[in-house]
């Protein structure tokens, strides 16, 4: 798998010392905290939620396509909408700062906790392992209900959606969905590591949806150190230390070089 080549060298609209100072920071800390969000994966070329709702799908409500009551009354058209994602997410590839991640992830093993709100896997594409994925995956499926002896994905009918022979359960996209609870395992492993770290990367997300957004609180009254990067201001600014105003893919792999 080729990835976009790490360009450290480029010329950043960021003083020498200011990269010099973070880098350091980096070298000291105990444990970083990466959070990402859309604008991480959007620099890949990935669309937004909503930006992907174009066409066809500009007719529909985001949450006629992303709610268990829109899969119940519309199984087929979510499902269609799904695999149209998941074709778009195909097309594209990881970006020089998930790249830059998964390199400084693997030099530096059980020194970062990265926690995504991105649901394209990118990031395990670009091979860092392991990923904390707060608003599931897009390329993983699993039943809508609680599965029955009789519900076994290797032995499904129909594709849109499949469904169990038996009882007819459905598949689902394994997302999170309008009005349900984020995982709870990686929820809590995540605010442990906003607890525990001394150094927060906050990237690419807006700081609009919680609990995600929640972390960067967490983590600043527990004294860590808080760098927003983003290319627009976000809700989280305020609690950041400081905020660099520039694309994850350009600072990244100047940073963790």
């Amino acid at each position: 798998m080729s990835f976009a080549p790490l360009d450290t060298s480029a010329s950043l609209p960021l003083a020498d010392t200011e990269i010099a100072s973070l880098r350091q920071r980096l070298h000291n800390a105990r444990h970083l905290l990466v959070l990402t969000g859309a604008g991480a994966s959007a620099e890949s070329g990935v669309p937004t939620f909503r930006d992907a709702q174009t066409g066809y799908w500009a007719q529909f409500s985001p949450e006629e396509m992303a709610s268990e009551a829109g899969f119940l009354a519309h199984p087929q058209r979510v499902w269609d909408w799904y695999q149209y994602r998941r074709d778009l997410v195909r097309q594209v590839m990881p970006n020089a700062g998930h790249v830059a991640l998964a390199q400084w992830q693997a030099r530096h093993s059980g020194r970062m906790t990265l926690v995504t709100q991105n649901v394209d896997g990118l990031h395990q594409r670009a091979g860092s392992t392991p990923v904390l994925c707060l608003h599931g995956n897009l390329m993983d499926n699993r039943w809508l209900l609680p599965p029955k002896p009789c519900c076994d994905v290797r032995f499904t009918e129909g594709d849109a959606p499949p469904q169990c022979p038996g009882c007819g359960n459905y598949l689902r996209p394994a997302v999170v969905w309008f009005g349900e609870a984020l995982p709870h395992a990686e929820l809590q492993q995540a605010q442990d590591a906003a607890k525990a770290c001394d150094l927060m990367l906050v990237i690419g997300t807006s700081g609009h949806v919680y609990p995600a957004a929640g972390l960067a609180h967490i983590a600043a009254r527990g004294g860590a150190h808080v760098v927003v990067i983003n290319p627009e201001p976000t809700a989280l600014d305020s609690v950041a230390d400081r905020c660099w105003r520039l694309p994850s893919a350009q600072i990244l792999p100047a940073l963790l070089a």
